[in-house]
């Protein structure tokens, strides 16, 4: 499999100077996922920011060759064949689950796919018996789930965190490695990148969180409109509609929080920036 450049990417401000396919999926990386999913055609190419369910994967791989895979919006996510398929390439239309990754929230929809699919639990860390676990957890090595942590649905946590006591995860949550995500924190529905510390009275809803990041205690996260409409973030001066009616932050690697940091919906702070107490980010962070 050859992987191509992003296509139509504007990602600001996760991966600036990583890879897309270093992204955290459910414990994997990106490109890990679409490895695993598209072994077995070595004459096949992939947009590296393209995520192809595995029957779209089937349907791809059993067309004649050359063909062309292209998502419900009339995207191309990879081909057989060429490197540059023509007009003349036969065309595979894919499900509603792949999809061309463009922004940093779409993101969140690849790791509910893959969160929410888990059907067993594996714990090779250490989970209290004094915690409430209602789903599929995977728990990393060095990991700890202390008592009074309370899940539900599926989460995964990667190697050496410490998680709790007295925290709550909701919806499909991935984990990186080395967090801490502490007293009074609820964490919905999110990912929150390695070694990144939530420590306090925090509440993370629908966001993307990258690596090395510090909470404030009291740091909140908004995710819902008042009038319940989409959420729109600003991309390269325009206004585009997420397509999603719960949306929190993205925040890009080694960005500290005040203490009561209070985020409105669909605002992005950029990495190594900083926020002071008590400060309102009502716009995206630079």
């Amino acid at each position: 499999m050859k992987i191509h450049p992003p296509h139509e990417a504007s990602l600001w401000p996760l991966h600036q100077e990583t890879p897309i396919g270093e992204q955290l999926i459910g414990g994997k990386t990106l490109l890990d996922l679409q490895t695993q999913i598209t072994s077995g055609l070595a004459h096949a190419n992939l947009l590296e920011n393209a995520w192809i369910a595995p029957e779209d994967w089937s349907l791809l791989v059993q067309a004649p060759t050359p063909a062309v895979l292209k998502s419900t919006c009339g995207n191309v996510l990879a081909w057989t064949g060429d490197d540059l398929p023509d007009l003349q390439t036969a065309v595979v239309h894919a499900s509603d689950a792949s999809f061309l990754i463009r922004y940093p929230w779409e993101f969140l929809s690849l790791n509910e796919q893959i969160v929410s699919s888990l059907t067993q639990s594996q714990h090779t860390g250490n989970v209290s018996p004094a915690a409430h676990i209602n789903g599929y957890i995977t728990v990393g090595e060095g990991t700890n789930i202390l008592p009074g942590v309370v899940i539900e649905g599926n989460v995964v946590f990667g190697k050496n965190c410490k998680i709790g006591p007295n925290c709550y995860f909701r919806g499909s949550t991935t984990i990186g490695d080395g967090c801490h995500i502490g007293q009074a924190v609820e964490i919905k529905n999110s990912i929150i990148g390695h070694n990144t510390s939530i420590g306090h009275l925090s509440y993370v809803g629908d966001s993307v969180v990258g690596n090395n990041v510090n909470f404030g205690a009291g740091t909140i996260t908004s995710n819902f409109r008042h009038d319940g409409r989409n959420h729109h973030s600003m991309v390269r001066e325009k206004l585009i509609d997420t397509g999603r009616r719960k949306f929190g932050t993205i925040i890009g690697d080694n960005v500290h929080t005040g203490i009561h940091t209070s985020i409105y919906p669909g605002r992005k702070l950029g990495p190594n920036t900083s926020t002071r107490p008590g400060d309102i980010i009502q716009r995206d962070l630079v």
